[in-house]
């Protein structure tokens, strides 16, 4: 249990820290409202994919994980097919933003996906 705490830490981190610095590179309202947008959505989704892969760490790690990249792919297609235009943000920021929050916090799941 104890990574799930510091997993928590880093996605909190890495998702504020980033959600700065994103927005700093697309000023402006609409921009940091994408960022924002993103970030947000971003923590929810990589927590609950986190959450796939610690739990089934013990029986089969790769279920988990190959579960929660195909949650991740699922929300990018669908956040940039769907709900960019329903929700009327600027795409650069928003796509490239999540990605991003995707990438840097996947990074440290394996160190903390050992039983």
């Amino acid at each position: 249990m104890k990574q799930i705490g510091i997993f928590a830490v880093l996605l909190g981190l890495v998702t504020v820290g980033g959600g700065f610095a994103f927005t700093a590179l697309y000023p402006g309202a609409e921009g940091a409202r994408a960022v924002w947008t993103s970030a947000a959505i971003s923590a929810v989704v990589q927590g609950i994919g986190f959450g796939f892969a610690f739990y089934l760490r013990k029986v089969n790690v790769m279920a988990g994980w190959g579960a929660g990249m195909l949650l991740r792919l699922l929300t990018v297609g669908l956040y940039g097919m769907i709900f960019i235009k329903v929700l009327g943000l600027q795409s650069a920021p928003a796509l490239i933003s999540m990605v991003a929050f995707f990438f840097v916090t996947t990074l440290f799941e394996p160190l903390l996906l050992k039983p």
